[in-house]
């Protein structure tokens, strides 16, 4: 894995500026021609906000369901959200309690459960490992979109899934974490929050320091539990999917996930660049491979 993992490495440093968008079949990379947006420069790429989806009429819109990931919330999906609705599709930015993988999935199961006809479920970082088993025993699930996210085979954990580069293997526990305990815990857990320096250097590097320091006094917690919980089922096995990889990820390295992705069948967008926040600095770019998952859709 160690010599794969540096020669995959060494190729996604070397590919800095895909010359267009190409449409693969699953399993390929798909390179956009976006690259690292400065702090101050714009969030967007021109190639990236002139892919669209036009679905026929008769068709119904599938609705979007979005999974948040460890330390954020629904509103990290808020750039998505406006797009979708602008176009007219139905979409809900849930709640993921991220406490233990098992409850997490049966919490948005049951929410899929409400949802009449079909659906696109997208997952971020940990919600990756969460749509993995929500998604199993629902027949309207018809596309899954991981977004920098992990996507666990049954019996691996979402702490499995980091990468040996990962800042989360690299870094002691009290450089990572702030801990807490919290109500009605199993023995032995704890809640974790991402240090200040780990937040703004490592999750959100290209944001803006001002506006990643924001979203780090607003991060919500996340239970030990939620990433030693053990994943049961794979609903990439038998549902098609999406996988969005941002070069610059250093929570879940792109090496990770490139595996994960390959191992999944998916079509594979590398985004060159980003951070793993790259769902709240370039929504568009991500918001065009969850287009590209609606398209399938029949």
């Amino acid at each position: 894995m160690s010599g794969s993992g540096k020669s995959v490495a060494a190729k996604l440093k070397r590919r800095v500026w895909a010359p267009a968008a190409i449409v693969v079949a699953a399993g390929v990379v798909l390179g956009l021609a976006v690259g690292p947006a400065s702090a101050n420069g714009p969030k967007e790429s021109a190639a990236v906000q002139t892919v669209s989806t036009h679905r026929p009429a008769h068709q119904p819109k599938p609705t979007v369901v979005l999974v948040h990931g460890a330390w954020a919330d629904a509103s990290s999906w808020s750039g998505e959200v406006r797009s979708l609705q602008r176009e007219g599709y139905p979409v809900r930015a849930i709640a993921n309690p991220v406490e233990n993988l098992t409850t997490d999935a049966e919490y948005v199961h049951d929410f899929l459960e409400s949802i009449h006809g079909p659906i696109v479920l997208v997952g971020h970082s940990y919600g990756g490992a969460v749509i993995t088993n929500a998604a199993v025993g629902l027949p309207n699930v018809k596309a899954l979109v991981y977004i920098d996210a992990a996507a666990p085979a049954p019996g691996e954990t979402n702490g499995q899934l980091s990468g040996a580069d990962s800042v989360l293997a690299t870094k002691s526990k009290t450089q990572l974490f702030t801990t807490t305990t919290y109500p009605n815990a199993p023995a032995g857990a704890s809640e974790l929050y991402l240090n200040e320096d780990i937040f703004v250097n490592n999750f959100a590097n290209d944001l803006p320091r001002a506006e990643a320091e924001q979203l780090w006094a607003s991060q919500r917690g996340a239970s030990t539990v939620a990433f030693d919980t053990k994943s049961k089922v794979a609903a990439w096995k038998t549902i098609p999917s999406w996988y969005f990889i941002s070069t610059g990820d250093q929570i879940i390295t792109p090496t990770s996930e490139l595996a994960m992705a390959r191992r999944a069948h998916s079509h594979i967008t590398l985004f060159h660049g980003g951070s793993h926040l790259t769902l709240i600095s370039h929504p568009d770019a991500v918001t065009a491979v969850i287009h590209s998952a609606i398209n399938s859709v029949r």
